[in-house]
Order: structure tokens, then sequence, then C-alpha cells
């Protein structure tokens, strides 16, 4: 059993009581039993201070610290360390701290706190065995009562099956996860209601030949204010708290109760002259203006952002399109982005910033919403970034624990940047900044332009309508959730390629709306212009194994180049970025779309392009979506997300289908 150290000044302090409760964590038993938890577990924790659940560390194994005092207001939490190998965690400011210590030895802390307005710090020291742990779960955390929580196991060793892994509820109040959890690295659960603040643990176990291997993984669940039920509550399931990522900028007090908080309400959103565009404050931005303007649940998250801005903007396009934004919200729970025209923010997913496996581990690893969608379609239309007959980017399996290279996600993230920003400058062009009332309400001045003359997507819908009804319909049933028609679930893909193909629309997802029609026509020529980026579309069938391959029945590359599609993207393309003085040259310019071979598989359509020499080409055929020498994977597309704007009609809230 691992030693516990505690100074004289630690025994000495009446407030801190070391809770020492062994759950057999990285040893070995016989077995355990897989629990969906729907048992009553009785708290396991009744005194205060600093508790440690786990205290048998060894190397690589998650180390969690929580200060626990249930009863009592906590602020101005800061934690440090004090001694031993120099450790990363990123919660510095949260009831709990988790982090995984690399080599053995002494680690000690401090936690400075506020308790019942009065300034307490407490310490603590963890003493790490030079074992290596075989099986590990992370991340050990707060969350409020109501949060989504998801925890993965990660093995250490290629004999141990994952097929073999058992997840457990051990102590706390009951939980029921999501689904099974029986062979399952992730597993996920609404994280339940508290009086008090309450630890959870759950353990997780894996076997290989010989033994099964365990490891605990502790959740303190914080009591919140309950979320109301009225409709006109903006948000009705709980968010993650966030905190301004410069604490003394000039929003700081009203950033997160006007763009993310459980209390915002519809009716009493806030106005312009409480948190304006940033283009109200200066039409020529600095990055600390707009880092001024930043939400974060972690504080990586904002420094992660602050770096792209500082390496990847030389255009000045991000700083720019940012003008008609009020903030930039980063958060652990945003699955997927999205910009709110109701708060004026775009909302970003962190999966697209971090860098290193710690960073990644703070990030819920929920799925996006939409991912079942569609699933009893009869086809499928992936889609890529593609530069030099090669996927421009790149995925990391997690349980590989990788550290991320910065250039791996420019492309996605910028592509990603691009389009949310669209959305921004759709519903607040520059032509309108100089008209907008600083009395008003956000929402008001979106709901007038909307009943008066239309947004730019509108407008655009009007002036270059798209025509395809079935597509419209199949978007519905893929991106919202709609159900189909039996017609529709046997459409084949020669059908939707009869459909798709001679359309004005470079992707499928054009179709969900008219403000992604409007985005999608943007980011596509932003990609192209500024980083030679291209993106494939295509039509496949829908493989019912994992043995299938995805068969190309049409598809294109650099479909923005289509005389019928050029238009489009010059119309939004001057609305949203008017100083892309090039922009205009650069779209008569662009290439006609090139096909790919009907017949081949996806992968084999990755080397089309006519400009890469024949050893270049034979290599790009040997990726196939294999994984390289850098642990990455070749990444297909993801779709971004628009959050409706909610409209009055007969004193009842709906959201507007666009």
């Amino acid at each position: 059993m691992k030693k516990i150290q505690m100074t004289k000044k630690n025994i000495l302090h009446t407030l801190l009581i070391l809770t020492m409760i062994l759950q057999g964590c990285g040893g070995s038993s016989d077995s355990s039993d897989d629990n969906n938890n729907n048992n009553d577990f009785t708290p396991i924790v009744t005194q205060t201070g600093i508790i440690a659940i786990d205290e048998a560390s060894k190397i690589a194994q998650p180390v969690e610290l929580f200060l626990y005092y249930p009863n009592d207001t906590l602020s101005n939490i800061t934690w440090q360390q004090t001694a031993g190998s120099e450790l990363i965690f990123h919660a510095k400011n949260s009831k709990a701290i988790a982090f995984t210590p690399p080599t053995a030895g002494d680690y000690s802390f401090q936690v400075s706190f506020n308790r019942n307005g009065t300034n307490e710090t407490l310490s603590h020291t963890v003493v790490v065995s030079d074992e290596s742990n075989q099986v590990s779960a992370r991340l050990g955390h707060a969350a409020l009562e109501g949060s989504d929580v998801s925890l993965s196991a990660y093995l250490e060793n290629s004999t141990i099956s994952s097929e073999s892994i058992q997840w457990q509820q051990t102590s706390g109040p009951a939980v029921t996860f999501s689904e099974s959890t029986a062979g399952k690295t992730t597993v996920f659960f609404n994280a339940p209601a508290v009086s008090a603040d309450s630890l959870l643990t759950f353990t997780v176990s894996a076997s290989d030949d010989a033994s099964r291997y365990q490891d605990t993984v502790t959740i303190l669940v914080e009591n919140a204010t309950a979320i109301s039920t009225d409709d006109n509550i903006a948000y009705d399931t709980r968010l993650a708290n966030v905190l301004p990522f410069n604490a003394n900028s000039p929003y700081a007090s009203v950033l997160s109760q006007c763009v993310y908080s459980n209390s915002i309400d519809f009716r009493t959103t806030c106005r312009f002259n409480e948190l304006p565009l940033i283009a109200h404050d200066t039409t020529t931005p600095d990055i600390d203006d707009i880092m001024d303007r930043v939400l974060v649940s972690h504080h990586w998250m904002g420094r992660r952002f602050k770096e792209f801005l500082q390496n990847n903007d030389q255009h000045g396009d991000f700083k720019n399109l940012l003008r008609a934004t009020t903030a930039i919200v980063i958060s652990s729970d945003i699955r997927p982005s999205y910009y709110w025209a109701v708060t004026g923010a775009i909302h970003l997913d962190p999966n697209n910033l971090w860098l290193t496996p710690d960073e990644r581990d703070t990030i819920n690893q929920a799925p996006d919403f939409r991912s079942s969608f569609g699933q009893t379609l009869n086809f499928f239309m992936p889609w890529r970034f593609v530069k030099n007959n090669q996927y421009a980017s790149f995925s990391y399996p997690k349980e590989l624990r990788s550290t991320r290279d910065a250039d791996d996600g420019i492309y996605q993230l910028a592509a990603l940047m691009y389009h949310e920003l669209a959305h921004a400058n759709d519903y607040f062009p520059q032509s309108t900044w100089a008209n907008l009332t600083k009395t008003d309400r956000i929402l008001d001045s979106v709901d007038q332009r909307q009943q008066g003359t239309g947004i730019e997507s509108d407008k655009l819908s009007t002036a270059m309508p798209l025509n395809g009804t079935q597509m419209y319909r199949l978007a519905q049933i893929r991106y919202n959730g709609e159900t189909a028609t039996d017609t529709e679930n046997n459409y084949s893909p020669s059908d939707v390629t009869t459909f798709f193909s001679p359309e004005h629309a470079p992707h499928f997802y054009n179709y969900s709306s008219k403000r992604e029609d409007y985005a999608m026509l943007f980011d596509a020529i932003m990609m192209k212009a500024r980083y030679n980026v291209d993106r494939d579309i295509a039509i496949t069938n829908l493989p019912q194994s994992a043995n299938e391959e995805y068969r190309v029945t049409w598809g294109q590359r650099g479909r923005i180049g289509d005389p019928n599609i050029k238009p489009r993207v010059d119309y939004v393309t001057r609305r949203i970025l008017p100083e892309f003085d090039e922009a205009a040259e650069i779209i008569s310019n662009l290439s006609a779309p090139i096909a790919m071979m009907s017949g081949k598989t996806w992968a084999e359509n990755l080397a089309i392009s006519p400009t890469v020499s024949q050893a270049h080409k034979a290599s790009a055929d040997n990726l196939l979506l294999k994984e390289n020498n850098n642990q990455r994977i070749n990444a297909n597309g993801k779709q971004f997300f628009e959050k409706k704007v909610p409209v009055r009609e007969r004193k009842k809230l709906f959201y507007l289908d666009f």
C-alpha cells in the first residue's frame, strides 16, 4: 500500500481529514461484474478537507484530489504543486484536480480557498510507486448536477482485451449509464441531482489471459441551482462552468451571463450596450481585443485559441470575421461547434484545439447528437479536405495518448472558423453595424431583420435558389433527424446522383438550411484561396458490415469550380468578407471540378488530381485510411452546426426551420 506523507502543519490543521479508502486499484483480481448502476449507493466520504479516494498510485495512473466541504460555500480556489516532478493539471481553480505522474516519487500540493468568507490553505502529499499500472480510468473531475459526464478506460498493454472491459459504480448517488458498458472504452452518464456536493466512484477492469486489472475514477458532483422549466429559458440542459480567459477583460462580469448560462431567458437576453459586437468597440481588433471576449471551461483552451490566431491569421481573416460576434465560448461540453444569433456568440468544440493527451482528457467525449440521424437511408455522402492528393486533416485515436502536431489541426480549425463566422456575418454583416441600436437586445435585432428584408442568406435563397426538392428532404433526415418515408429509404446511390449532380450546391449539407447553404459556400472558397485545400464530396453505398467498402457512384473534387456554383460563391464572399479584394479573380479562375472514378472505393479516389506525379499518386493510393507512422488517422469531414433562432408567434416560443 502506498504511504501518505503529512507535515506537522497538516496534522495540526483541524480542518484537514484525509480519507483513505483502498479500492484495490491497479492490482489484479479474479472478476468484476458489469453494473448499470440501478442500485443506491451510500456516500463513502463523511469527512471534509482534501479527499484522496485512491491512495495506491502508480506511474501513468491518474491521481485525483478533491476539496470537499459539501455544506459550505467555497470560492477563490487555487491549487498549486509544491514538490515533485513537474505535473500538468488543467483545473487549478476547481474543487477537483487530476494529473498523471510520469515518474515515481513524492508529489506535494497546496490549495488555497475561501470558505464561508474565511481564507484557508490545506496541503497534501501523494507518493507514487515505481510500478506501472495496466489499466487507467480518466478523468476524475468536478461536474455540476445534470451535466453530461464521460469516462474513458486506457489499456497499457496490448495483451489486455478491450472486449473484457467492465465498468461498475461502487459508491455515491446512483447513476444510469446511457448504454450497456460491457466492452466499452468510453461510457456516458448524466450527473445525478444532489442536495449537496457528492463523490461518485467507479471502477473499470480488464483482463489478459492471466489476470484482471482494475482502476478507480471519481467524480465530484456539485449541487447546483435547478434549471427553470420555463419555455423561455435558452439552455434547458446543464452547461459547464465557464470563466473569462482574461480575468481583467472589461466584459468579464457579463460574458457568461450574456452568452453561456442556464439562467439566460429569451425575454431578457443581453443588449448591445451590455455586450456589443466586437465591431462596436473597434473595426480593427487585435488579438487582445478578441481574447477579451473568450469564455473557457479550462484555461488551456483559450491559450490554444490565442496561439492559433497568432500563428494562422496572416491575412487577418479571422480577426475581421470575429468583429460580427459578441463572444467566443470554448468549453468541454460543446459538441458540435455552433453559432447562435440569440447571443451573437460562436461556440467551439475544444476537440479542434487540444495538443496534449492531458488537454484532451478534460473534454467530454460524447458523440455529435446527429451521429445516428439518417441511418435508415440507403446511401452515404462522405466528404474530406484534400491537399496534393492527400488528406489535409488527421485524427488521433484517443487510446494512443499521442501528442498532436499543431499543424495537423490547422485546416480543420480554419474551416470551422470560416464556417461559424460566416453565420455571424450572415446575421450581422458590415452593412448593419452602424445602424444597430445599442439599447436593442441582440435577439430583437435578429427578429427585426428576419421579419423585414431578411438576413443575407435569405437574400441568397431568393436571388440564386437551390431547387433540389428531394435533396432538401434527405438533408432534413440526415442532419435534422426527421423520419424518412419508405420511398426515401429506398433511394439508391444512383437515384441520389440524379438529384444532386446537376444542382448548384457544393455539398449535401447546403440543403439542411438556408443558413448552412450560405456558410458552406464561404468556407469552401476560403479554404481553397488561403490554403489551396479542396473539398471532396461523393455519393456511395452505405456499408452494412465492417468488411464492406464505400464505393463511389458519383463524386467530385473542387465542386465550387462548377460554372453554376461560382456565382453563388461570389455572392456570399463579397458580403461576408469585403476586405478580400482578390476574391472575384480567384473565383473566376477556379478550375472545373475533377470527377471521381465510379466503381472505385472512396479511398481509391484520393489521388485523382492530375498535377501530382505518378510516384506521388502511388504513394497516396497506398494510404487508404490507414494509420501512418505518426499515429495519425486520415480524417473525413465533420459537419458544422448553426443553432436555430427562436421567434415568437401567439406568445409561444418555437424554432424556425430554415
